[in-house]
């Protein structure tokens, strides 16, 4: 019997690309807080083989540390606030999980994983519906058409209407869906969902930590193997909602979803391991292959034979034995090998790559081959910057990785006033991870921080005592918001900054940044100066 996830798998699109490219998937889970995505992420490593412990994040001691959540601020609050890369193999791909921070006060490092993936998986709280982070991560992910599949979790407790919960989906993205399964009952009363793409019936098991079966294949809803399997009352109810989800929500189509205009959606409870394999299996047929990625000369196609890729994240001290730095790469092209040298774009030098890395969260293993899609992980003491391109020579710029003008500023100074120059030298790392602006103002000794959220200062200040052994302080700025200026003409603009040092800084890479005390002070800058420009956003530096 052909299903839909047959036809699906015949028509990936991949056909052009060389095997190893077109088995990829490449993805991001992305959530409101609490939705469950930590743990339908590690669910997945389970099913595919990249863990052994069922129900780990319910496990004591050691074992509850959640395989993505390897910080040790995330282990202690029970947020994820890093983004983790996990590679493993189900079926005939090989997946590329990027498990993004949950929490809002971190959602720079989301959208610049999000520039990394092909493809999404939106979780869902059942009981709570769309909630304001998932609409946010959402829209970055519409930015860039990236294909969506819906992941309703946590029906094994009281749930919202499965119908008012897709048609807030529909209305509240502007996203068709069309469901892929569906839950027989919820809470207590919640027996299992019914594959509408293969036809299968699959049953909760109660027991912990176990895997459910495969399922009972059937022929259609009116299969006499339903009523054998489940009493009167949830049999009824389930044809008469499959038949009306049916008439009421488009089929699947799979060009739709590829576009990034229909989503599947899928029921499950990642806790009881349900619904995890039918999403893996809907990923592996639907979700794309690795896409092309946009450059400022051209776009770099997969199928490419030279190896091109960008950093999009940069982190310090994942081992906390050895003081290192790794830059997170995506490759978008090529074949990549243990040992080649690439060209570092923006400096014009030649790296030779001689311990590159896979990761399966902290822990790593030596990468002695990687193809398009794959995220490597490259050793480096502050060579590789946020936004880098890696080529085997050719000029290329990947777009899309804008930083993004702080929303909160406070200054910080060590509690013990000789470590001055350690708190410059931490401050410098956490900025080119990324982790936070950093400004220095022209005038004055005080190092100015922003964020996007108050809780990064919190995880700020726990990173730079844990990792450098430097308690700091946080305290209150009189500054608003910060703008980097740029002007076409350099002697313009150095005569803004000459009349301006009292509210200039400089960034952790040089950049001139205007400290306003207030949105009148902003505007009067401008005012003041036509020819300058005040940017909120600016893309990675491109040359030396």
């Amino acid at each position: 019997m052909s299903t839909a996830l047959d036809r699906a798998a015949g028509s990936t699109g991949a056909a052009e690309l060389p095997p190893p490219v077109a088995r990829r998937r490449t993805f991001a889970i992305i959530s409101h807080p609490d939705a469950g995505k930590t743990t339908l992420t590690e669910k997945l490593l389970l099913f595919g083989g990249a863990i052994q412990l069922a129900g780990a994040v319910k496990a004591r001691g050691d074992q509850r540390r959640a395989h993505s959540d390897w910080m040790k601020v995330e282990r202690e609050r029970g947020i994820s606030v890093a983004t983790s890369v996990m590679t493993f193999d189900y079926g005939d791909c090989t997946f590329n999980l990027l498990d993004t921070p949950g929490h809002e006060d971190f959602s720079e490092d989301t959208y610049r994983t999000l520039t990394a993936v092909d493809s999404a998986v939106m979780v869902i709280d059942a009981a709570k519906g769309i909630e304001a982070q998932t609409r946010k991560l959402f829209e970055v992910c519409r930015l860039r058409d990236v294909p969506i599949i819906t992941f309703i979790n946590k029906m094994d407790r009281e749930a919202q209407d499965s119908f008012e919960l897709l048609q807030e989906i529909e209305e509240t993205l502007a996203l068709e869906v069309t469901p892929a399964s569906w839950p027989i009952g919820m809470g207590r009363q919640f027996r299992g969902c019914y594959d509408l793409l293969r036809d299968r019936l699959i049953l909760l098991e109660r027991s912990k930590g176990e895997r459910p079966d495969e399922g009972e294949a059937c022929d259609g809803l009116e299969d006499p193997k339903l009523d054998a399997l489940l009493p009167d009352h949830a049999v009824a109810q389930l044809r008469e909602e499959v038949e009306m989800a049916r008439g009421l929500c488009p089929s699947f189509e799979f060009d739709r979803y590829r576009e990034g205009t229909q989503t599947p959606v899928y029921f499950g409870s990642a806790i009881n391991n349900f619904g995890v394999r039918e999403l893996l299996d809907g990923i592996a047929a639907f979700a794309p292959p690795p896409r092309p990625q946009p450059a400022a000369e051209r776009e770099v196609a997969a199928s490419d034979k030279k190896v091109a890729g960008f950093v999009f994240k940069i982190q310090a001290n994942m081992d906390p034995k050895h003081r290192d730095r790794i830059a997170f790469v995506r490759l978008a092209s090529g074949h990549f090998k243990r040992g080649m040298k690439l060209k570092q774009v923006r400096t014009g030098k030649q790296l030779a790559i001689h311990n590159p890395v896979l990761f399966l969260a902290r822990d790593r293993e030596l990468a002695e081959e990687a193809w398009a899609g794959d995220v490597i992980g490259i050793p480096n003491h502050g060579v590789l910057h946020l936004g880098d391109t890696l080529t085997e020579g050719e000029e290329l710029h990947f777009r899309g990785l804008p930083a993004f003008a702080p929303e909160l500023l406070q200054k910080v100074r060590p509690i013990d006033p000789l470590k001055a120059k350690h708190l410059g030298r931490a401050l410098e790392q956490l900025a080119q991870e990324g982790a936070a602006r950093v400004f220095k103002p022209m005038i004055g000794a005080d190092w100015i921080v922003g964020v996007v959220g108050g809780l990064q200062f919190d995880v700020l200040a726990d990173r730079i005592r844990t990792e450098y052994d430097v308690p700091v302080i946080f305290e209150a700025t009189q500054y608003y918001t910060a703008r980097w200026v740029e002007a076409d003409e350099p002697a313009k603009l150095k005569a803004f900054i000459d009349r301006n040092k009292a509210n200039l800084a400089e960034d952790h890479e040089g950049f001139p940044v205007f400290m306003a005390r207030n949105a009148w002070h902003l505007q009067d800058g401008q005012d003041g100066a036509p020819d300058v420009r005040f940017l909120a956003t600016r893309e990675p530096v491109t040359a030396a």
